[in-house]
């Protein structure tokens, strides 16, 4: 064959290349963090949940844009009518990805990855409880441990679980991150290779895009897969990791991603008229607060975080953090859901009057640290400047402050184990009910805190309470308890609460089908790109 022949066989490659690229969709989306792992069991943060999410199923789901759950995986469910024995009727044909990390499945999903991927968090005996630390943190601290009295299968596809008392918000709860099913096939293969850890890391799926490659800090990449649900209107998705908001907006504007995350507030008035740029929002289902670890001295003393509580200028943080966009908070959970209680008297800026405490509960010229988060989230646009706030107000009333802030899975871990004084973090709400954020300040029944219990503040009532509020049905009944516990997180200053935020989310004109979700997770299986 001549030189020539090949150049024109090698050209006629290229260019059917080219064209199978030109005609594929891809969306991207700046994201602003790397995940710690890809598996939803063993993570509390939605950078996480977020990576993960495009490969994965629950049995239920929330429809996209609302707090409405919705069968998934179980095609359908039904209550027993003493609420304590939920049947899952389990779709029959779905597929998992096949050709990730050398994987081929043999059968279809069936009961025994639901049994797996619970017994996995619930069960010490079982073959992967330890591997990539063992941590099942949203599993335990919703309670699951003593909720459940068992899980079983009565064919491949019916699933029966039992729980030992009546719980208002399972469903709700199933629809949760932490509820993910995973390829019992696929864990087992890697157990065999004896490269297990990779099963938390390549992950393998039923969901609506298969994992393709991950570069740390840089990139995600997803392919379409024509799953039950159907094949995605786009054939990649990509997240451009991209922790600096300015940097994220700049290249939505040149096109090279088409949503983002958490726009800088002072770009929300030249996004808005910007021409390409359509600027979603929305109230948030959220909570930014100041976590004051309780178990520390000098924060074990009441007195002590009264006095922070009210050394803080949160109206001045509202107006240059969030630039207008969100409200002073003083309730734990945010006003736009059921059992707010708007009596709340929130605590008052009286630096002088801090002073005075401090000194009347022996506390005189002290050090603390003040922690802040290296990304930005919806509920706190920018922690550093947040920080850098506080830290001159406390500064005022004789507390001098040292900022201390790490990388965003290190930060988490070290805030979970409490190494913290001071430290920021908050929370977006995942199903909707007020026990999603009163289980933030829960403990256990021998008075440990619960694992993303950051400020390590016990309270016997508030618990009590929880508990009771779970096993009713009544949305009144409820209500009541729920006011309480509002009462009792305030009083007890289980942290200071700073901000609901109104969450902006940017896309470019061309995207389509795209809808902000209450829970702060962005979703793209209903996605399409306009020609």
């Amino acid at each position: 064959m001549t030189s020539r022949n090949l150049f024109r066989i090698a050209l006629l490659a290229s260019s059917m290349l080219i064209a199978g690229v030109a005609n594929a969709k891809s969306l991207v989306y700046c994201s602003e963090g790397s995940p710690e792992n890809f598996s939803p069991s063993m993570n509390t943060t939605g950078t996480s949940f977020d990576a993960a999410r495009p490969v994965y199923n629950k049995l239920v789901e929330f429809e996209p844009g609302t707090t409405t759950p919705k069968p998934a995986l179980a095609e359908a469910f039904t209550i027993s009518d003493e609420g304590k024995t939920i049947t899952f009727k389990l779709r029959p044909g779905v597929k998992f990805h096949s050709g990730v990390n050398g994987f081929t499945p043999t059968r279809d999903f069936n009961a025994d990855d639901v049994l797996w991927s619970f017994d996995r968090m619930w069960k010490p005996d079982h073959p992967y409880a330890k591997i990539s630390g063992g941590s099942y943190d949203y599993f335990n601290d919703m309670g699951m441990p003593d909720l459940l009295e068992s899980i079983t299968k009565t064919d491949d596809l019916t699933v029966v679980m039992k729980l030992k008392e009546p719980n208002a918000p399972i469903i709700a709860n199933l629809a949760m991150d932490f509820a993910t099913i995973q390829s019992a096939e696929y864990a087992d293969f890697l157990l065999k290779k004896g490269t297990p850890e990779q099963f938390d890391q390549i992950p393998v799926g039923t969901g609506a895009f298969s994992f393709v490659d991950y570069q740390k800090d840089a990139v995600i990449r997803y392919k379409a897969f024509e799953g039950w649900a159907g094949k995605p209107k786009i054939d990649d998705l990509i997240y451009a990791i991209t922790p600096d908001p300015t940097a994220r907006y700049a290249k939505m504007k040149a096109n090279e991603c088409q949503v983002m995350i958490a726009p800088n507030p002072a770009d929300l008035e030249a996004m808005s008229k910007d021409a390409d740029i359509n600027l979603m929002s929305q109230a948030g289902l959220n909570i930014g607060y100041l976590s004051m670890n309780a178990q520390k001295p000098p924060f074990d003393k009441l007195e002590v975080r009264k006095a922070i509580a009210m050394a803080i200028d949160r109206d001045a943080i509202l107006k240059e953090v969030y630039q207008g966009a969100g409200q002073k908070a003083k309730n734990p959970i945010p006003p736009t859901m059921w059992s707010y209680d708007d009596s709340t008297v929130d605590w008052e800026y009286n630096p002088e009057k801090a002073k005075e405490m401090l000194k009347a509960a022996g506390v005189e010229n002290l050090k603390t640290d003040l922690w802040w988060m290296p990304v930005q989230r919806p509920y706190n646009p920018n922690a550093k400047r947040m920080a850098e706030m506080m830290q001159a107000d406390l500064a005022k009333v004789g507390i001098a402050a040292e900022l201390v802030s790490f990388e965003w899975g290190e930060y988490r871990k070290r805030l979970q184990a409490g190494e913290h004084q001071l430290g920021l973090l908050g929370w977006t709400g995942d199903n909707g009910d007020p026990d999603n954020f009163f289980f933030l300040a829960g403990c256990d029944k021998d008075g440990k805190p619960a694992g993303q219990n950051i400020s390590k503040w016990c309270d016997a009532k508030f618990n009590e309470d929880m508990v009771k509020a779970r096993s009713l049905s009544d949305t009144e009944e409820r209500t009541k308890i729920y006011q309480e516990m509002q009462k009792l997180h305030h009083d007890g200053v289980a942290w200071l609460n700073i901000a609901h935020s109104t969450v902006f989310e940017p896309v470019r004109k061309e995207v389509q089908g795209y809808k902000i979700s209450p829970f702060g997770s962005h979703e793209f299986q209903n996605v399409d790109i306009a020609e």
